[in-house]
């Protein structure tokens, strides 16, 4: 006979197929014992760069129970953007952007679908209390895919789903509905060094990453001029970096999304198609209407390419 435990943890699941999540897994919301060390190891050694907020809210990042009071389950989701055409190998632009940002900005996308799926579960279950989180607050989203059995923590420090690899997007709802835990899986990087052997600016060793040296954080996430070290080693990439995804054996694995706000506008293809020639902030302010692109500002991407041109 099933318990209400487990009759509610179905409903959970079955609700993120409903709305169109790849995988959906469950997590004890405690505290990330093991991660704290971590954490504090590599904020000490500096790894996060110019990212000040990476040293806030450390408690937070650790303990649900401080974002969400009460809190007993961490649902984990995996929603899936690879896309239908890959824009870095088959247009003829010199100048790359990461997959993730073809389409509309995935923050509004999944946090609507998030709230949709709290809705849902209140009217489904009862009065359930909680918050939803898309890569928007101090939640280590990998680690709690990985703790809920999604895949494994790889190399390249992604979470890497077995059955489709790692172009997902992850989210959470933190909840005082309690579930059944679904447990980690073992790692399947093997002797595989393929992310760490291509990676050009040298920013992965095994399971770790010095996002100062990291071609997202230098095109995004830095405000300062891209320091002169990182010349020639760009590999063409404007916004964002596919590298240590694209080489790994798993991402064979990919599918194509089926999200119709991931698919880019044609005015981002004539981008790509006339090597960025036409980018004014007029056509910036409408090729990235909506997408993550804006984070970096007409400023910021006309930097990177002006970077990539003198490269």
């Amino acid at each position: 006979m099933k318990t209400q435990v487990t009759y509610n943890t179905q409903i959970v699941k079955q609700t993120a197929r409903e709305l169109g999540f790849d995988f959906c897994g469950v997590s004890k919301a405690e505290f990330l014992q093991e991660e704290a060390p971590r954490l504090e190891k590599w904020l000490k050694a500096e790894a996060h760069g110019k990212m000040s907020y990476m040293e806030n809210h450390f408690e937070k990042r650790l303990n649900p129970s401080k974002l969400v009071p009460g809190a007993k389950s961490v649902v984990s989701l995996l929603y899936n953007y690879y896309p239908e055409e890959d824009l870095a190998k088959d247009r003829p632009s010199h100048s790359k952007i990461a997959k993730y940002a073809y389409g509309q900005d995935y923050h509004f996308v999944i946090k609507d679908k998030l709230k949709t799926f709290l809705k849902m579960l209140q009217e489904k279950i009862g009065q359930i209390e909680g918050r939803v989180f898309v890569d928007s607050a101090p939640v280590m989203e990998r680690q709690w895919a990985a703790k809920s059995g999604l895949g494994w923590i790889g190399k390249n420090t992604l979470l890497i789903n077995k059955d489709q690899g790692s172009f997902f997007f992850l989210a959470e709802l933190i909840i005082d509905l309690e579930l059944e835990a679904d447990g980690p899986i073992k790692d399947y990087c093997g002797t595989c060094t393929k992310c760490i052997d291509a990676c050009p600016t040298d920013a992965i060793t095994p399971y770790e990453l010095n996002a100062s040296q990291c071609i997202s954080y230098l095109t995004i996430e830095l405000k300062d001029g891209i320091p002169d070290e990182f010349k020639n080693k760009m590999e063409g990439w404007a916004f964002g970096c596919d590298i240590c995804q694209d080489v790994c054996p798993w991402n064979r694995f990919s599918k194509k999304h089926q999200e119709h706000n991931f698919t880019p506008k044609e005015e981002l293809l004539e981008l790509f198609n006339n090597n960025w020639q036409d980018l004014t902030e007029e056509v910036f302010r409408s090729a990235f209407k909506g997408s993550a692109v804006k984070r970096t500002k007409f400023e910021g991407l006309k930097r990177n390419l002006k970077f990539l041109e003198n490269n």
